[in-house]
């Protein structure tokens, strides 16, 4: 069995996986914010799980690593900085612990699934934020494991800003005051789909991927804007500079605990 921890801003998945990926059980808990807090709980939490022996776990962080100390130093939306996290969720879960981040790990999962046919896969998750994820050979590409597409900055209303903040979920949110989810027009999305396309030119010029994998809470709504997205990118399509095709993730919801699942057996390997 394999261990998958999805640390989110608001909330945090644990779920129990068989060595052939196939999830067992699964918990979900509110995050808090106090760092020493949320340790408590998670044990609580991992204490309910009915399997305990797990080969090793992967864990999902929403921020920036240091992956050879094991320290996330960073959190998105959380306000804890340079916290021993690995070494913290070892202790609780009795079981060696690989970490990341949770736009890797989602690209990673997504990836997996298309192995047959892309090589190079670049995931993009559109929710509170922009988080991007580049897949090489099935692997988190390591030059770019820490790369922020979100934070790009762009010009839009004639100033600089950052993707994610005129482009994004809450982004979306803030200016037509509901969710992606609630939004049916076409207008709105083809406005929505300019912004997010000049964010796409970019990481398409300089990433050159085969593929791209929309995620996250806009993402799962991809039907209603891709066609729009598609025309947009379309007018700045070069011959150096080819559109790549571009999906929706196939299991939006779970990515994030497949991809933990995914880089856990990567790194420890099968049970016999």
């Amino acid at each position: 069995m394999y261990l998958a921890i999805d640390i989110g801003g608001t909330k945090t998945l644990v779920a129990s996986l068989t060595n052939e990926g196939v999830i067992s059980e699964r918990i979900k808990f509110e995050t808090p914010k106090d760092y020493k807090q949320f340790l408590t709980v998670l044990a609580d939490n991992y204490n309910r799980l009915s399997t305990k022996e797990f080969i090793g776990c992967g864990l999902a962080v929403p921020g920036r690593i240091d992956r050879e100390r094991g320290i996330a130093i960073a959190f998105g939306n959380l306000p804890w900085k340079n916290v021993p996290i690995r070494q913290d969720v070892a202790e609780i879960v009795a079981c060696p612990v690989v970490i990341d981040n949770d736009a890797n790990l989602a690209g990673l999962s997504e990836a997996m699934l298309l192995k047959d046919k892309y090589n190079h896969v670049l995931y993009v998750t559109i929710s509170t934020g922009i988080g991007t994820g580049v897949i090489v050979n099935q692997r988190i590409e390591p030059a770019l494991a820490d790369s922020e597409g979100g934070h790009m900055l762009l010009e839009h209303n004639d100033k600089l800003m950052l993707w994610e903040d005129f482009a994004s979920g809450r982004a979306i949110v803030e200016r037509y005051g509901k969710k992606a989810q609630d939004i049916h027009d076409a207008a709105t999305w083809q406005e929505i789909a300019r912004n997010l396309a000049v964010g796409f030119i970019d990481l398409i010029a300089v990433l050159q991927p085969e593929i791209i994998v929309l995620g996250g809470g806009v993402g799962c709504h991809a039907e209603r804007y891709k066609q729009y997205l598609v025309e947009e990118l379309k007018r700045f399509e070069t011959p150096m500079v080819r559109i790549p095709p571009i999906i929706k993730a196939q299991r939006p919801e779970d990515a994030v605990v497949y991809g933990c699942y995914d880089l856990a057996k990567s790194v420890y390997g099968k049970a016999g």
